[in-house]
């Protein structure tokens, strides 16, 4: 995927999944687990504001400021402590509700037993099968030169990214139809290393001697020399 975008979504097509014997989350369930971390999440709020109001006098006292201002600083803290419990007992009753609920909510249903709106269908594994196989395919071509450019490389890790950079490379073509053969004249790697290594490569497949699919024409590969400095 990274290197020859094969991983592209190659359908839309869609259809329906057949039966299966393994269970399915409860959409019901879900979405009650989805509601409960929800006001969980609230709930834990509120009683850290709660515990701020009520466990850090001192703070009170500098927000509180003269005497003059004790006085009301101290009913605008009662009321933000009363409100703060409401909410508290607020969210604890709808936890509970919700707890409750969903202990009695299966956690999975069979297939068959979800309702028709929850039942989703799956991409057509038709045309995934073909680019599996096209992957596949590819992966081992590439390994099987890759094995071969590894005997003309001290570290056999370079042996992969030197064969993509082959890929990427442009080439000359030339179809001489009177000798049969389709001449493909690839450029000059990055450095002597690199070129030593696919030299080696382009001899071994000179000796299979690989017709191009479709036609009667050899394939013969050749490395254009290095431009002078």
């Amino acid at each position: 995927m990274q290197h020859y975008t094969l991983d592209l979504l190659s359908e839309y097509q869609t259809e329906k999944i057949p039966g299966t014997n393994r269970p399915v989350v409860n959409p019901q369930w879900r979405d009650l687990d989805r509601r409960i971390r929800s006001v969980r999440g609230k709930l834990q709020r509120h009683q850290v504001e709660f515990a701020t109001l009520t466990l850090h006098p001192e703070t009170d006292e500098k927000k509180a400021g003269k005497k003059k201002n004790v006085l009301a600083w101290e009913q605008r803290k009662s009321q933000a402590v009363e409100s703060a419990v409401e909410s508290i007992e607020q969210f604890e009753h709808e936890l509970a509700e919700l707890q409750q609920e969903r202990s009695a909510t299966p956690h999975h249903l069979d297939w068959e037993a979800l309702p028709s709106d929850d039942q989703f269908e799956r991409l057509a594994p038709s045309r995934k099968r073909l680019v599996d196989t096209v992957k596949l395919v590819s992966y081992r071509a590439e390994t099987a030169l890759v094995n071969i450019v590894r005997e003309a490389l001290a570290r056999e890790d370079d042996a992969r990214s030197l064969v993509r950079d082959l890929f990427r490379t442009e080439a000359n073509l030339h179809v001489d139809q009177t000798a049969g053969e389709l001449t493909v004249e690839v450029h000059s790697m990055s450095n002597a290393r690199s070129n030593r290594a696919i030299a080696h490569l382009l001899s071994t497949l000179n000796a299979a001697e690989l017709n191009y699919p479709g036609t009667h024409l050899k394939l013969v590969y050749t490395l254009l020399n290095p431009a002078p400095p």
